[in-house]
């Protein structure tokens, strides 16, 4: 009977929602493949752009998996690790990102009908892990090198591989063109591993051929006053202040307070501020530099004071812009105009100012440090011009990573596919049901080729027939075989130049699978919902309680 009367334990609080157990899994499943669904259909060369639109009206047209994840917003706990693996993808290799989604989430969705049998999550993982780690060795194994090759060799190769990347964006029409000058502005920066001293600039208007890469730095020309037209826009070999102050005639007014006895002391008070800003300009003139730049405003004053003395001037140069010079031109910024010596001036072959479309440009060419490089693009939509950017953004990664690494591998399915028929080789070799589970890591993995084949239209059980035919054999002559978009058949894709770095996507989309399996109980906190609402009515009582009982201030008087 006292065991009867015994109190229920509460442990959350009231409202809190949990789901556990096999429905939970099941249900984060079919999230996470709701999520790649989404991305599908934008993968490869032949792969459909998607169009987002935002609560703040902006409009975003890409094919960028990383991009549109982000946009999307999601808020299924689950789903968010793929979101999560997207953006990891996007930032450590560039390129990849809707095939790492596409295989975190093919690998939940072959790991579905065993959860609903019945098998514990824990030797799904087991097995995935020991799956992944054997694809990763085979990859590894067949990666070629292109270490140790001349800088022409390097550079052809580097060119296929942005190639590779840029066939599946909006500007792939012109892959060769960009591809060249991804390459020359990835070399520009050598070891250097700040991806920012790569600048892109957009100017609307023109085609995309008029896109250019400047050997250097290259801005737009900042806010100017009357004066600036006087000033020559062209030198050769000149020297470069860099500065992080104000140029400008101001009225010491901080905190500054000046009590005078005799009027005609207000005179000199009025000079003395002229001489501060004539001494400033006077040091950056001995300074023998021919082209001043600084982060803040250089005002009307100096802009007249440097046009009389053949000297060119920009103020609020953004910080990022003005970094690159610093690194380029090999210059340093100063704080201040005092002891300035030749080692903090910059220089460079040729600075000069260009129309570039309704633009104007201050362009640095032919730097002594070289450790920057911009790309100036044209072209017709700003959306166009956008997402060009981000497919050069994904192009200059996979350059760089391939130039860090070292090594690539065959694209277009093909690696997927080998990938696939050694893991089924090894699976047989296995008993118990890890055998199953290895086999179904395997048959998630021809995802790729056959959503490269939806994509393009084309009918792909019967390509992946062929894939897996000409993988059978033995001799291992088919293992660069991969998908031809342009034919609908099969073809070596390392004799046609669809190369990649070894990328790390079977890694990660395997640990997004693992993580998610992993999960067998959600706990969701309810909103104080009470607390938000005692807020609302306090708010109310301060403002409103006053109007009712009073005269709200405003009001007029009956």
């Amino acid at each position: 009977m006292a065991s009867m009367m015994q109190p229920q334990i509460i442990l959350l609080k009231e409202g809190t929602d949990t789901s556990q157990g096999k429905a939970q899994l099941v249900s984060n499943i079919n999230a996470c493949t709701a999520v790649a669904d989404v991305v599908r259909t934008t993968l490869g060369p032949r792969g459909m752009d998607k169009l987002i639109h935002d609560a703040n009206g902006s409009v975003t047209i890409s094919n960028d998996g990383a991009t549109i994840m982000k946009l999307l917003d999601i808020v299924h706990p689950a789903a968010k690790i793929l979101v999560d693996i997207a953006k990891s993808q996007d930032s450590e290799v560039g390129d990849g990102t809707t095939t790492v989604v596409l295989l975190a989430a093919e690998f939940l969705r072959e790991a579905k009908p065993f959860i609903e049998d019945g098998v514990h999550p824990q030797n799904l993982i087991r097995s995935y892990r020991i799956a992944c780690n054997l694809a990763i060795d085979k990859v590894k194994g067949l990666a070629t090198s292109i270490e140790g090759k001349s800088l022409e060799e390097k550079k052809s190769l580097l060119s296929k591989c942005a190639q590779t990347t840029l066939n599946s964006k909006l500007i792939g029409g012109e892959k060769e063109f960009f591809a060249t000058m991804v390459v020359n502005a990835v070399i520009a920066i050598g070891t250097d591993d700040r991806l920012n001293m790569i600048g892109i600039k957009k100017v609307p208007g023109g085609n995309m051929r008029d896109s250019f890469l400047v050997d250097g730095v290259a801005f737009k020309k900042t806010f100017s006053y009357a004066g600036f037209e006087q000033q020559p826009k062209k030198f050769l070999n000149p020297k470069i202040l860099l500065l992080n102050i104000e140029l400008e005639l101001k009225s010491e007014k901080e905190n500054a307070e000046i009590r005078l006895s005799d009027p005609s002391q207000y005179q000199s008070i009025v000079d003395a501020e002229w001489n501060i800003i004539y001494e400033k300009l006077d040091k950056c003139v001995q300074s023998g530099a021919k082209v001043v730049l600084s982060r803040l405003a250089i005002g009307d004053l100096a802009t007249q004071y440097f046009a009389d003395r053949d000297i060119f001037c920009a103020g609020r140069v953004a910080e990022e812009d003005l970094q690159r010079v610093a690194a380029a031109t090999g210059g340093t910024v100063q704080t201040t105009v005092n002891n300035v010596i030749d080692e903090v001036l910059g220089t460079c072959e040729v600075f000069e100012e260009k129309q570039v479309g309704n633009e104007r440009f201050n362009i640095f060419s032919g730097c002594p440090s070289g450790r920057t490089a911009t790309i100036v693009l044209r072209g017709g939509a700003d959306q166009f011009i956008e997402e060009a950017e981000r497919s050069l953004h994904d192009a200059i990664m996979i350059v760089r990573r391939a130039l860090k690494n070292s090594t690539v591998v065959a694209g277009g399915g093909a690696i997927d596919m080998e990938i696939s028929r050694y893991l089924r080789q090894h699976a047989r070799s296995i008993s118990g049901k890890s055998q199953l589970f290895i086999n179904s890591y395997a048959k998630a993995l021809e995802i790729i080729p056959r959503q490269l084949c939806d994509n393009a239209g084309f009918d792909a059980t019967d390509v992946l027939n062929k894939l897996r035919q000409k993988h059978a054999h033995a001799s291992g002559e088919g293992a660069p075989y991969g998908v031809d978009i342009n034919t609908g058949g099969i073809a070596d894709s390392f004799a046609n130049f669809v190369w990649e770095p070894a990328i790390n996507a079977i890694n990660a989309a395997t640990e997004a699978a693992c993580l998610v399996l992993s999960v067998d109980e959600t706990v969701k906190n309810p909103k104080s919902e009470s607390a938000q609402g005692d807020a609302a009515m306090m708010g109310g009582r301060g403002r409103g309680g006053a109007m009712r009982g009073g005269r709200g201030r405003g009001m007029r008087r009956r």
